[in-house]
């Protein structure tokens, strides 16, 4: 198989980062399944050409994913590159957000890759190859006030990339999680973002200053996505991808600052953290490391 015939499967294709995630593909010659909820919105944004395939998926319902998967493999025979993209912002303090709400942003952001994953698996394993790509957040390394909700699904899908990881590399299947900060696209638009349901007199105040700090954020992130894009088509032609990629500079300070801050509290509470187990600390560093190189 030559490198401009990989097969690209990306969701959320009719807007944002998919956009430009499917555009920066089909420059390079591969062949793009550009799903989304609503396919003539992707059409729209995608245009026509020989080497895509626009496809119906709404990333909640595992039927959905199955069916796109298929029409896929029909259409190109293979899988090559999944990108996990669609998601949405449910912003809010916890105790403002209903159970719903919550739900419903775990059932996007988290069970939805998952859905699609699941469908994609079996067609990378019998191939024994492929590269899982999950579009997560600096979110999903770093929490913040009134995106508790957005940041357990982003936590979520940081560890179960991690897991997913080992499970599927003696297959030859590749991961990536990528960890963008802010990009300049539509995520806070109101497709995108449901404001909290509830409201409750002692969060009033911050919470009117959190909303319209958010609000002032579109249009205005310094992140460029056509460049992530680009990146994304660097990282998937590599031998050895990244397990994670910090996408922004200020991603890579945020990551920089969650390190230094793990390190202190490692450090400031070492002896107390060792001092709890039957053998001496050493053993027990010496036992994960085996586990762990298995």
């Amino acid at each position: 198989m030559t490198d401009n015939k990989k097969v690209w499967f990306i969701t959320g294709a009719g807007r944002g980062m998919g956009v430009e995630f499917a555009k920066a593909a089909l420059a390079e010659g591969y062949q793009v399944v550009a799903t989304g909820r609503n396919t003539d919105k992707v059409a729209k944004a995608l245009g026509d050409a020989e080497n895509l395939l626009i496809v119906k998926l709404d990333i909640t319902n595992p039927t959905d994913a199955e069916a796109a998967v298929k029409l896929a493999v029909d259409r190109f025979g293979r899988i090559d590159v999944l990108v996990n993209n669609a998601a949405n912002f449910y912003a809010g303090f916890f105790e403002e957000m209903t159970p719903q709400q919550i739900e419903r942003q775990i059932t996007t952001n988290l069970f939805g890759p998952m859905n699609v994953t699941r469908a994609v698996l079996s067609v990378m394993r019998k191939a024994r190859s492929g590269h899982i790509i999950t579009i997560s957040s600096l979110a999903g390394l770093i929490g913040s006030e009134y995106s508790s909700a957005y940041t357990a699904s982003k936590f979520g899908v940081e560890g179960w990339m991690e897991s997913l990881r080992y499970e599927v590399a003696p297959f030859g299947i590749k991961t990536t999680v990528v960890e963008p900060g802010m990009f300049r696209t539509g995520f806070l638009e109101e497709e995108t973002t449901t404001w909290h349901e509830l409201s409750i007199d002692d969060y009033a105040e911050r919470s009117a200053k959190s909303q319209v700090f958010w609000e002032a954020q579109k249009g205005n992130q310094t992140g460029d996505p056509s460049k992530l894009a680009k990146a994304l088509i660097t990282i998937a032609s590599q031998d050895e991808p990244p397990f994670r990629f910090l996408a922004g500079a200020d991603a890579v300070a945020g990551a920089e600052q969650k390190v230094a801050e793990l390190q202190q509290q490692i450090n400031a509470y070492r002896d107390l953290s060792e001092s709890l187990g039957y053998e001496d600390a050493e053993t027990i560093r010496r036992k994960l490391a085996e586990l762990l190189n298995q």
